[in-house]
């Protein structure tokens, strides 16, 4: 299958305590996968604007001290997508997290580190195994 162009996607990691918070994907390229909040940024916007926005728009939690960690390279070779995904981080500010965007979100969790649910969302899974730009460093 041939790739469309790139486009840009914004994902949020957003942490209360040592869980993260992760939707597990309905009615969108990647349904039944795993992910964080995240979506198309749009026109004009910001980065940071559309992690929150994204967030609050799919599971209700609002997000504070949001900021830049890395960038994924994402082919969706099945699918004939490709991502450029810019990944931010914040912490949980208010809001209970719920399914607030049923037509794309399937259920909403916190987890610990070492107990991710599978199978985890493309993007998500290069996150996690450092293919990211800049590289993680050396532990």
């Amino acid at each position: 299958m041939e790739l469309a162009a790139p486009r840009v996607g914004v994902a949020i990691l957003i942490t209360r305590g040592e869980r993260v918070l992760l939707l597990r994907r309905r009615g969108v390229h990647g349904a039944g996968t795993w992910s964080t909040p995240g979506g198309h940024l749009e026109p004009g916007e910001a980065p940071e604007v559309c992690a929150q926005r994204e967030a609050e728009e799919e599971t209700g939690v609002r997000v504070k001290n949001v900021t830049f960690r890395c960038i994924t390279n994402d082919i969706f070779a099945e699918s004939g997508k490709h991502y450029i995904t810019l990944w931010m981080q914040g912490d949980y500010d208010s809001g209970e997290a719920r399914i607030n965007a049923p037509y794309e979100v399937a259920e909403v969790g916190w987890f610990a580190w070492d107990a991710l649910p599978e199978p985890l969302f493309l993007s998500l899974a290069n996150l996690l195994a450092g293919r990211c730009y800049p590289p993680p460093e050396p532990a």
